[in-house]
């Protein structure tokens, strides 16, 4: 594998740095806090968390702006086949005169006997005014309309108000939801963090191991070459430098691997080496001070999410019973249009504005609202039982992390307690052997054991460390 000469463009000025730092300086350490960072600033879930969140805020932003007039604009443009003729034909129209009582008496033809003439039983009139079809045609086949209304809501039944709250609402959500998302990604971080301690650690025992054995290998092969030891004993030391070698191995391959998944995670190249700063397991583990439930309960991000989503469904209770209510809005419009017929048939455009008051209530829309309530209200209560469920989980988890911590204590004590033994029967063992009271077979023995004891005693220190992120992510404390 190379080592970390280059960066992924596009992760940040802090990453940008640590690819300057490492290409000039290859033995840079990492501190868990560093890899943390670089986690937290590479993750995709938490950048999709982050777009998330962006969108909430634009969310609350767009639901104040129910609260606000809205103005809108149309235009129409028709083209029609056909004129608009009002009349069939020319129109004659008789000619009269009004007389005092305000009663129009029209001209008529009077015939040889002095009488007014009648033809078909219709009075025959003497004069005619002429009212010529094209008078009443109007050109109709380009029609253009505009328009310019205003709407102000005054009373929507709750519904605006209720649309805000819920805004709001679900931006605390995507926040929370956000903080249980860093939360996870520490988590991951730090498993994969103290497993390489873990692996390195391993790897420098499995190397003195094999180191002690390799010694120990020739000065039984010398033995044998002086009688003292048998062929036997030199098969069974190789035996074990072989299973020690194997071992060995096996710590190198998991060592990379565990490499390659702390590197994805930080966003680093898989083939990167990075040197951890915590590579010694012996350092202290710091103790968690314990919480209640209540301090527990509140800083948890998942019950958060919870009674966050609670609430929402709660305000959608007044949203579908909104839907009872009456609703009420002011308008105000301004309409242009041509042809026009406000003031004769004209072309040209000319409009005129109006205002007035909107008010809208549902009569019956076959029970629609009330079984609107009704899922509303159970799907509130469906959020109420899943938080109390989180509750008592979130409770057997901060239970079984303290009872963890207390355990392995107990078993950090006993690991340190049989490593001392191991060393010390190790010890008697060499020295038995080089004095020749001490078989072979009994000097592998002591090896193994004191190879078994160090095992332990690293495993129980990196469990150590890992209950105590347990126990800080029980608690919801666990961040940089």
């Amino acid at each position: 594998m190379k080592m970390f000469t280059v960066c992924k463009s596009g992760i940040g000025w802090s990453v940008v740095f640590l690819c300057f730092t490492l290409s000039v300086n290859a033995q840079k350490a990492l501190s868990l806090e560093d890899c943390r960072r670089l986690a937290i600033e590479n993750n995709k879930k938490l950048k999709i968390a982050d777009e998330e969140v962006k969108a909430s805020e634009a969310q609350k932003a767009e639901a104040f702006t129910k609260y606000l007039p809205g103005i809108d604009a149309m235009g129409v443009y028709l083209r029609n086949q056909k004129e608009i003729n009002l009349l069939s034909e020319n129109a004659y129209l008789p000619v009269g005169s009004f007389g005092a009582d305000g009663k129009f008496t029209p001209d008529l033809k009077v015939g040889t006997d002095g009488k007014p003439l009648v033809v078909n039983g219709q009075y025959v009139p003497d004069k005619v005014a002429l009212l010529p079809k094209e008078a009443m045609t109007v050109d109709a086949r380009n029609v253009g309309v505009v328009q310019v209304g205003l709407t102000q809501p005054v009373y929507m039944g709750g519904k605006i108000r209720a649309y805000n709250q819920i805004a709001g609402l679900s931006e605390q959500l995507a926040k929370s939801k956000r903080s249980g998302e860093v939360q996870n990604v520490i988590l991951a971080t730090d498993e994969a963090y103290w497993q390489i301690v873990s692996l390195v650690n391993r790897k420098k025992l499995a190397d003195k191991y094999v180191e002690t054995l390799q010694k120990f290998v020739k000065d039984v092969e010398l033995m044998h070459t002086t009688g003292v030891a048998t062929k036997a004993d030199v098969l069974s030391v190789r035996v074990k430098l072989n299973e020690g070698e194997m071992v060995q191995t096996k710590v190198d391959n998991g060592l990379s691997l565990s490499r390659m998944l702390l590197n994805q995670i930080c966003g680093l190249p898989t083939d990167t080496i990075v040197t951890l700063k915590e590579e010694m397991t012996d350092t202290e583990v710091e103790e968690v001070p314990e919480e209640t439930l209540d301090q527990v309960y509140s800083r948890r991000p998942e019950v958060a999410s919870l009674q966050l989503a609670a609430d929402i469904y709660k305000k959608k209770e007044k949203l579908a019973l909104s839907e009872y209510l009456p609703t009420v809005a002011l308008t105000a419009n301004y309409m242009s249009m041509t042809p026009s017929f406000f003031d004769g048939i004209s072309t040209k455009f000319e409009g005129m504005w109006s205002v007035g008051v909107g008010i809208k209530a549902p009569v019956f829309h076959w029970g629609a609202s009330r079984k609107s309530l009704r899922n509303a209200k159970a799907q509130t209560n469906a959020m109420n039982y899943r938080l109390e469920e989180a509750k008592e989980q979130i409770e057997l988890q901060v239970h079984q992390a303290e009872f963890k911590m207390k355990e392995v204590a107990k078993k950090l004590a006993m690991a340190e307690k049989n490593l001392e033994r191991a060393e010390e029967n190790l010890k008697f063992a060499d020295l038995g052997f080089r004095e020749g009271t001490i078989p072979v077979l009994n000097v592998l023995e002591a090896q193994t054991a004191w190879l078994t004891a160090n095992s332990e005693l690293i495993d129980t220190r990196i469990e150590a460390r890992l209950c105590k992120v347990y126990l800080e992510k029980a608690y919801g404390i666990l961040d940089l």
